[in-house]
This record gives structure tokens, C-alpha cells and sequence, in this order.
């Protein structure tokens, strides 16, 4: 997918103001040069920049826009704390904050040279809503409102290392047929009501194979 491709479907879905899409248009450039240099993509699938990263990670955006209206409005407006929660080179957390230039964005993870690409496109982007964070969960003291991951560990393990660290929700992308065992086993052995958890199939708006059984997760306090 190119540029042109990513901006016909992003665009009207999620309103994407010139500003945002010019630093979009800038991602694939940035990525290129520091993926080049430090491998946070695979050089396989580095191609697909925004048909597999910038558009999974901006499928929180449109889930919240679709299912919590009043999330989404606070994250455009008077803006929120949001922490990326094993950001790696930047997903979800530079494409939320590129949409979000509102709410502060904390990009966290435990390998410092990760974090060296996530804060040089950052950096050519121009964003100033964003701060790196090199360390693991447990270790934070630090509360949000949100906090995001995208393949970071199963849900039963994630969720003790952010507990009393977040106000409102953590919200994770998730993919594989195994997803109804996995909250199964949180609820079971983290004590969570069912009514606490939503989930969303990132297909009802990404209609590509690749997005099969790929979905958006909620886990409200």
C-alpha cells in the first residue's frame, strides 16, 4: 500500500487534518532510513509500512471512534496520558500520537535501541506530544489514562505488571484463534469481570486478509 492508497481509506475514517497527513507521508521515508540502520521492522514486510503498521495501530483510533465516542472525543480534545506499553520502533503509539496531538503520548520499552528509531521519527516528525521511556512495566510508578500494546505478552501477564497504573482502560492489539482462551484465562486468574472486557474485530474496518483474526481488545478499570 502506498501513500495515496493509506490516505483514501484513513482519511475519511478517522478525518486526518493536513498536518496529519503530511507527517504520515513522512513516515515512510523516516521508517526506511532507521529501519536501514536498526532492524525494528522486518526488512520483508518494511514495505508494508502502512498497509501493516500505521493502519493496525490507528485501528485503536477508529475502534474508539466507533464504540467509546467520548474516549476518542477526549483524546482529540482537552487530551489524555497515553502510554505505549512495549512500543518497539513506534506502534501503535507514533501513529496515535501524529492523530492525537492533543494527548501526551509515553512510548516505553525495555530495548534502548528500539527506542532510538521510535525517537528519531518522532523527532523528524515534529511531534512534541511524545517522550521515551527505556524500562519495563512493573518498574514504573507513573499512572495514564490509557495504556496501549500491540504484541506484547498475553493478557494475563500484562495486566498485573499495569495494575493501578492506568484511569480508564488498557487497550491491546491482539491477533490469533486463541484469543477467547486468552481472556478466559485473564478472567480467570486476574478475577476480571466479563463486563469489563470488549472486543472488536479489526476487519470490520481493515477488510484484508492479513487483518483476520486480528482484533482490538478493551480492558476498562
Amino acid at each position: 500500500m502506498d501513500f495515496a492508497s493509506f490516505s483514501s481509506l484513513a482519511s475519511p475514517a478517522l478525518g486526518l487534518n493536513p498536518s496529519a497527513l503530511e507527517r504520515f507521508q513522512a513516515m515512510e521515508g523516516l521508517y526506511a532510513e532507521w529501519n536501514s540502520r536498526i532492524n525494528v521492522i522486518s526488512r520483508r514486510d518494511i514495505g508494508n509500512l502502512y498497509s501493516h503498521h500505521v493502519l493496525h495501530s490507528l485501528s485503536i483510533a477508529y475502534f474508539l471512534h466507533q464504540k467509546h465516542p467520548t474516549l476518542w472525543d477526549s483524546l482529540s480534545g482537552a487530551g489524555l496520558s497515553v502510554l505505549d506499553l512495549g512500543t518497539g520502533g513506534g506502534f501503535p503509539g507514533i501513529p496515535l500520537a501524529v492523530l492525537f496531538p492533543g494527548s501526551s503520548f509515553t512510548l516505553c520499552d525495555s530495548i534502548g535501541k528500539k527506542l532510538k528509531v521510535a525517537g528519531a521519527v518522532a523527532e523528524g516528525l515534529g511531534l512534541d506530544n511524545v517522550r521515551l521511556l527505556c524500562g519495563r512495566a512493573e518498574e514504573m510508578s507513573e499512572e495514564f489514562d490509557i495504556i496501549v500494546s500491540r504484541a506484547v505478552a498475553p493478557l494475563n501477564k500484562l495486566l498485573p505488571w499495569v495494575k493501578g497504573k492506568y484511569r480508564d482502560s488498557v487497550i491491546c492489539l491482539k491477533g490469533g484463534l486463541g484469543l477467547p482462551e486468552e481472556i478466559a484465562t485473564l478472567m480467570r486468574e486476574q478475577k476480571i469481570a466479563g463486563s469489563r472486557i470488549s472486543t472488536w474485530p479489526v476487519g470490520e474496518w481493515l477488510r484484508d486478509g492479513w487483518y483476520e483474526g486480528k482484533s482490538v481488545v478493551r480492558i476498562a478499570r
